[in-house]
């Protein structure tokens, strides 16, 4: 029976994917048929939604009252995403360039936000406040990260000439976008549904091998849930996109540390956590930044040892949570 669990987590996780992917692909139909700028698509969209698995597994478990479990898949999220998603996506690539000093300042920025979580919870909670304080850093990273733009797009659309030009269309993009609305919705349902039925799921597996929770999250489900940004950055190394590789990993790691954690946090504050609990998976994440900066910083350059490396200390975290 345990084995049918198994087979099912992994079939529904998949399938999770596939939602995020319809998702994903709604809100760029969207965004193109509207005429939103590409740099939204790239900087902000793009990590947000391969992030939603991680988002609708955090409500739906802080609704459910198993806040546990998704701040282990947000932990183990952001491990899997600095380790094994980089690391297995430079290995098959061969390596990656690291392009403008802009990499840099994101990289500091997503270490900071997965760091600030891990001190919150030095009293043993995450509350309600704690929630809203990562929320209110997700809120400055994104206005301080849009603020040129917000005043280029504001004065552009203030031309007369677009303003006209948006009225005299206005019929014809809002029928060609009431199908990417309609594969939007879709996608936000199955999303919903599918990530209910992993967290009951991942519960019962916990229950049956006598694994906590958090353990649970932090391997499993944030294996299941890192997928669809590793199916991004085999898809953005492929086509020789490192920016956007480095784009979608960093802002999802802001993402999870930040939003999705302070959204749980602010649904259902988590109480009573074993500082033992997420000590090795803290000690993992940060270590794994130091060693992740000084490969990028170095030659500006991740190269395929350096990959293996960060495989090696994924394999090494895996074997230490479950000795």
């Amino acid at each position: 029976m345990i084995v049918l669990y198994f087979f099912l987590f992994f079939i529904l996780a998949f399938i999770l994917t596939k939602a995020a992917d319809l998702t994903l692909d709604s809100i760029k139909s969207i965004s193109r048929i509207t005429g939103a700028k590409a740099f939204i698509l790239s900087a902000l969209v793009l990590s947000v939604a391969t992030s939603l698995p991680e988002l609708f597994i955090g409500i739906s478990s802080g609704i459910d009252g198993s806040s546990i479990l998704s701040l282990g898949n947000l932990l183990g999220a952001n491990i899997t995403n600095i380790l094994l998603v980089a690391g297995l996506s430079t290995v098959v690539a061969g390596g990656v360039a690291v392009h403008g000093e802009k990499i840099f300042r994101e990289f500091l920025l997503a270490s900071f936000a997965g760091v600030l979580p891990l001190f919150l919870l030095l009293d043993g909670t995450l509350s309600r406040v704690d929630g809203l304080i990562l929320l209110a850093v997700y809120l400055v990273y994104i206005l301080s990260f849009f603020k040129k733009r917000f005043i280029e797009v504001g004065t552009h659309h203030l031309s007369g000439k677009t303003i006209m030009r948006f009225i005299k269309n206005a019929e014809t993009v809002e029928k060609k976008a009431n199908k990417g609305i309609g594969h939007l919705l879709v996608g936000i349902a199955a999303l919903l549904f599918l990530s209910n039925i992993i967290v009951g799921i991942a519960s019962t597996i916990a229950t049956s091998l006598s694994v906590p929770v958090f353990i649970v999250g932090l391997v499993l489900l944030s294996l299941g849930t890192t997928l669809p940004e590793m199916v991004v950055s085999f898809r953005s190394l492929k086509s020789h996109a490192d920016g956007i590789f480095f784009g979608n990993l960093l802002g999802s790691i802001i993402i999870n540390s930040t939003l999705i954690m302070g959204l749980v946090s602010v649904i259902n504050p988590i109480s009573d956590i074993e500082p033992t609990s997420y000590l090795v998976p803290g000690i993992t994440f940060i270590i794994s930044v130091i060693i992740f900066w000084i490969f990028i910083k170095t030659k500006h350059h991740l190269t395929r040892n350096e990959g293996f490396i960060l495989l090696v200390l994924y394999i090494a975290f895996v074997i230490l949570e479950f000795v």
